[in-house]
């Protein structure tokens, strides 16, 4: 099966709602550098990853770092708003406070708990 891959809008606006909502955590992230798509003929078991533009990449073609989060539709998409939420706080905690084009690994930044502590202050910023 062949991966097919499409921009995300619906993803990047959630993702700006968060970001503005949360901005003691997530101040550092310059969502113009952050590209969204989602793609659909995956067999992965993940419902969404984040990846980094490598170094020497950026070196080379003069970029600066940019993130990719990429959600798979088949996963993602049948997710209620709450679930779509906290796989985006997930994706945005990897982004480490310098934006430097690195991930942070799961682990002391990115868990469960810290997710869910997140979910629970954007929420009742939202109401």
């Amino acid at each position: 099966m062949v991966i097919r891959y499409s921009r995300a809008d619906d993803v990047r606006e959630l993702a700006r709602d968060i970001v503005s909502g949360l901005p003691e955590y997530f101040g550092h992230i310059d969502l113009d550098r952050v590209w969204f798509v989602r793609s659909t003929g995956s067999r992965s078991t993940a419902v969404a990853r984040i990846h980094g533009l490598p170094r020497i990449w950026r070196e080379v073609l003069g970029l600066e770092p940019m993130y990719i989060i990429e959600v798979i539709g088949e996963k993602y998409d049948r997710l209620d708003m709450i679930g779509k939420i906290k796989i985006i706080i997930h994706e945005l905690l990897h982004i480490p406070k310098r934006f430097s084009g690195g991930l942070r690994p799961h682990g002391k930044y990115v868990n469960n708990r810290i997710v869910n502590k997140l979910l629970k202050i954007y929420l009742s910023r939202r109401t």
